[in-house]
């Protein structure tokens, strides 16, 4: 073979291994488990943040729309991938797909909302260190409890 062919075939190896250990950097198996849905109307939205300040001034790192095709008795299971780090997720149950988290004229949500690993129990907006998560390269497993009121 000639030097040209060898250099050729050497570029193209460490481009395919790069291809592959980029892919093996995202969290292939991340795993949102949704619970307390009421019904298969719109769809689901996580919006995806990647500190206090993003979530404090709701600049959202990464937006995760889902259609409510695989609810059963409330729940769903969603896949999704995520590049190793810290995150904090939020939940819209947009029934309407208006894309946005509807509120009455005071300011209390009409459609279901929730946090990673976290259920709201107060009146209270959590801080982001409340619901916040660490995703690992593969098998990430995240708990969402949709809140209605």
């Amino acid at each position: 073979m000639s030097k040209t062919k060898n250099n050729y075939y050497a570029a193209w190896l460490i481009i395919v291994l790069a291809v592959f250990s980029a892919a093996d950097s995202y969290g292939q198996n991340t795993h949102v488990m949704i619970s307390g849905i009421r019904s298969e109307k719109g769809q689901i939205i996580l919006n995806v943040f990647k500190d206090d300040e993003s979530y404090n001034k709701e600049k959202v790192f990464k937006k995760l729309v889902f259609e409510k095709k695989a609810i059963t008795s409330g729940l769903m299971v969603i896949a999704c991938d995520l590049a190793p780090g810290t995150y904090g997720i939020t939940l819209i149950d947009d029934e309407n797909k208006d894309a946005e988290l509807n509120k009455s004229f005071i300011g209390i949500p009409k459609e279901g909302f929730g946090f990673s690993n976290f259920f709201m129990e107060k009146m209270k907006k959590p801080a982001f260190d409340d619901f916040k998560i660490v995703v690992k390269s593969q098998d990430n497993k995240i708990s969402i409890k949709v809140k209605y009121m």
